[in-house]
C-alpha cells in the first residue's frame, strides 16, 4: 500500500513540474504594430524612403520579423496641433505608416525592436531601438510601439557632387533642410526655419578652412550662402543644420575640387 502511495505521489509531482513545459509547447501568433516617427514631427513614410523595422530575440540574436514601413506620414492636426491626452489615438490613423510584425512565440521573450530611417537619404539615416518583454498571444496593436528618430534631412542643390569650382571668386552653396519625415521648413511655419541654424563650411585635409552662415532663400526648405575659397585643391563641403531645442541635427558632405 505504501509503495502504491509513493508511486502515486511521485507521478503527481512529475505532472505538476512538467505542466508548465507542456503549457509552453507550441508557439502562438503574436502581432506587434511598430511605427518609426520623426522627432518633433510626423511618421516616417514613403516620401523619404520609409524605415526598416527589425525585431530580434535578445537571447539568441535571431531575427523574428523584419520589414518596411513606407506609407503615409499621419494626420498633421492630430500629431502636431491637437493636445494629447492619455490613451488618445494619435498615430493609429488610415494615412499613417507602420509595420505589423507577426511573431510566433512559445514563451515570454525579450526582444530588441529597431528602426532605421529615413532610407531615402543615406547621410540622414539614423537607427533607434528599444527592448521589451513580449508574451505569446498578447498582441500590441493600435498606436503600437513608437520608435523616435532624431535628425534633419539636408540635401545639396548646388554645387553638385564632385563639382569643379574656380578659386578667386565666391560660389553659391544651396541646400534644402527638412524634418526626418520630409515635413517642410519655412519661417514661422509649423516647422520654423528661424529655429534652425544652418552653416556651410569647407574642409581641407580634415580641417575647417572656412565657415559661413546660410540664410533662408525665400523658397520652402531652402537655404543658401556664398562661400569664398582661398586656394586650389580638393576640399570637402559640409552643410550643417542644427536645432538643439528639438534635439535635431543634420549634415551633408560632398567633395569639391577648387581649380585655378
Amino acid at each position: 500500500m505504501n509503495s502504491r502511495r509513493s508511486f502515486a505521489a511521485i507521478t503527481f509531482a512529475i505532472l505538476v513540474l512538467a505542466s508548465p513545459l507542456f503549457a509552453q509547447s507550441g508557439s502562438k501568433e503574436t502581432k506587434i504594430m511598430i511605427r518609426a516617427v520623426a522627432r518633433d514631427a510626423k511618421v516616417i513614410g514613403q516620401h523619404v524612403g520609409g524605415a526598416k523595422i527589425t525585431v530580434r530575440d535578445t537571447a539568441t540574436g535571431e531575427i523574428l520579423a523584419q520589414g518596411m514601413q513606407a506609407a503615409g506620414t499621419g494626420d498633421t492636426n492630430l500629431i502636431m496641433k491637437t493636445p494629447h491626452t492619455r490613451g488618445m489615438k494619435v498615430y493609429d490613423t488610415p494615412d499613417s505608416s507602420g509595420f505589423l510584425a507577426v511573431l510566433h512565440l512559445d514563451k515570454p521573450t525579450v526582444v530588441e525592436i529597431s528602426a532605421e530611417g529615413p532610407l531615402g537619404n543615406a547621410q540622414a539615416t539614423q537607427r533607434t531601438s528599444t527592448t521589451m518583454l513580449l508574451m505569446p498571444g498578447q498582441d500590441v496593436l493600435g498606436e503600437g510601439i513608437l520608435l523616435e528618430i532624431h535628425g534633419l534631412i539636408v540635401t545639396a542643390l548646388s554645387p553638385v557632387p564632385d563639382a569643379k569650382v574656380k578659386t578667386g571668386s565666391p560660389f553659391e552653396v544651396r541646400a534644402t533642410v527638412t524634418m526626418a519625415c520630409g515635413c517642410p521648413t519655412e519661417p514661422d511655419g509649423m516647422w520654423d526655419a528661424n529655429r534652425i541654424h544652418v552653416v556651410a563650411r569647407l574642409l581641407r585635409d580634415g580641417k575647417v578652412e572656412s565657415e559661413v552662415p546660410m540664410t533662408y532663400a525665400g523658397v520652402q526648405n531652402t537655404f543658401h550662402a556664398d562661400v569664398s575659397p582661398t586656394a586650389a585643391g580638393s576640399l570637402e563641403l559640409q552643410v550643417l543644420a542644427m536645432d538643439p531645442a528639438s534635439a535635431n541635427f543634420g549634415m551633408m558632405k560632398e567633395a569639391v575640387a577648387l581649380v585655378p
